[in-house]
């Protein structure tokens, strides 16, 4: 029988990302006058050399040696054969996912938080602000930040806190200070608890606090990292996708389907991007990025300009929202709940280079335990509405009597979710549809930005 795993040595670890801003065209991200954000601008958020990376149009950029020595922990990570899924779907379908639970916070993450430390290290930088939704960010990057001796203080969505406790203990195994967000430690913090002292936040309002904590150190040894949406974030991740095109090489195989769960558009990226690049450049090939249906971005929130956080402090980015002012349902999928989409993402979207789905809370743990019992592996909530696209896709197959080959992203594993999975068993977890009116109501915040423009790359 063929190998279940396919390893791809450590010397064969890519040594250069993809940067998909060299093949497709993009809306500029505008400042408060309404003209295209400046790198300047930009300086007292991010170190420079990270800017630099944000706004490069070369295709490939190489990873520092510095940043390989950590990565080579855990990557390349390794190719799996979904064999005993296959079986008990009774599909013609090869399914392969990608196991990026291997790493030491268990989830993709880190993929772009040690490159994010190491080039904050070099820029002379001594601590990092963040926010994190579900924890798993927060849990990489304190860990990122550990490997390279930064200080590290994470804001952490209320409800996601309050659900997950030991991501705190994580991020504090590794050195991080965990704040639960909505907090009274900022001026943004401090208006949305005023106005809703028991809201369940979200991530426009903890990236807020986590912006105003970096931009107001005036020792200028303080800046905001962002574990997804921007394109150095989406850059980083490609090391995934750009892995698995080589094992697949192994196998002697190539993806008809590739799927990634997408809240902000990071691990989706990682997978699908060197995919896209084949897309654009011929190959026929179907990719989806698969979102929760309470926080329906791509599938039913528009194309617009608006702000990537809740107190309007970053640039208008162009991207699907459904509103900084948003604050999806709390469901357990925490790295899932944001408002917008990633600019890079959103644009491949408008151009039909990629097809958005969205999955229920509870067909998304339908999946997860099906995953579980044939694979072994407990999956993270967000990987739960990938896995469930593609059990659909399998399925699809088999109805059609197709032999395809799925490949989805396995974003990180779910063993401090498992109180969520005890909600699901006992049959109190519950799907979250928002209605037109509560759209109609949210989209309303940015009705007098300025609009994208509907370009084509090629």
């Amino acid at each position: 029988m063929e190998a279940r795993k396919i390893f791809l040595p450590e010397d064969k670890m890519p040594t250069k990302w993809y940067n998909i801003l060299a093949d497709i065209k993009m809306n500029p991200p505008l400042g408060p006058d309404g003209n295209p954000v400046s790198p300047d601008q930009l300086a007292p958020v991010f170190p420079m050399n990270l800017i630099e990376q944000e706004v490069s149009t070369e295709r490939w950029i190489d990873i520092p040696e510095g940043v390989l020595d950590v990565l080579r922990m855990w990557r390349p990570s390794p190719l799996i054969r979904a064999r005993a899924l296959e079986a008990a779907l009774g599909t013609p379908a090869k399914i392969y996912y990608k196991n990026e639970g291997v790493s030491p916070p268990g989830s993709h993450k880190p993929n772009t938080a040690v490159p994010q430390a190491y080039y904050n290290k070099e820029f002379g930088i001594k601590r990092i602000t963040t926010e994190t939704g579900a924890g798993q960010w927060g849990s990489a990057l304190s860990f990122a930040c550990a490997q390279y001796g930064l200080e590290c203080r994470v804001y952490m969505v209320r409800i996601s806190f309050d659900q997950k406790p030991y991501r705190k203990t994580m991020m504090e195994a590794w050195g991080g200070k965990c704040v639960a967000s909505p907090s009274n430690e900022t001026k943004a913090g401090r208006e949305v608890l005023e106005k809703d002292p028991n809201t369940p936040g979200s991530l426009g309002i903890a990236i807020s606090e986590a912006v105003e904590a970096a931009v107001s150190d005036t020792s200028g040894e303080t800046r905001y990292s962002l574990g997804s949406v921007l394109n150095h974030v989406m850059l980083h991740q490609t090391i995934i996708g750009l892995e698995a095109k080589e094992q697949l090489k192994i196998a002697g195989d190539y993806p008809d389907v590739v799927i990634g769960c997408a809240g902000g558009g990071s691990n989706f990226a990682g997978i699908s991007f060197p995919f896209v690049y084949d897309k654009i450049n011929g190959k026929d090939i179907e990719i989806l990025p698969v979102e929760p249906a309470a926080c329906p971005t791509m599938t039913r929130g528009p194309f617009v300009y608006d702000h990537g956080d809740t107190a309007g402090y970053t640039p208008l980015l162009p991207m699907y929202s459904l509103g900084h002012a948003f604050v999806p349902a709390p469901i357990h999928a925490g790295g899932l709940r944001y408002h917008g989409m990633s600019p890079t993402v959103s644009q491949l979207a408008t151009e039909g280079i990629i097809s958005p789905r969205a999955v229920g809370q509870v067909e998304a743990y339908e999946a997860g335990v099906l995953f579980a019992r044939t694979e072994g592996i407990i999956p993270a909530p967000e990987t739960n509405h990938a896995i469930a696209q593609a059990v659909a896709e399998a399925r699809r197959a088999k109805e059609e009597g197709k032999e395809k080959t799925i490949l989805f992203n396995f974003s990180g594993h779910g063993l401090l979710d498992l109180a969520a999975y005890e909600k699901y068993f006992s049959g109190k977890m519950e799907n979250f549809e928002i209605s037109d009116e509560e759209l109609e109501k949210s989209e309303a915040v940015f009705k007098d930005y300025p609009k994208p423009q509907l370009v084509k790359s090629r």
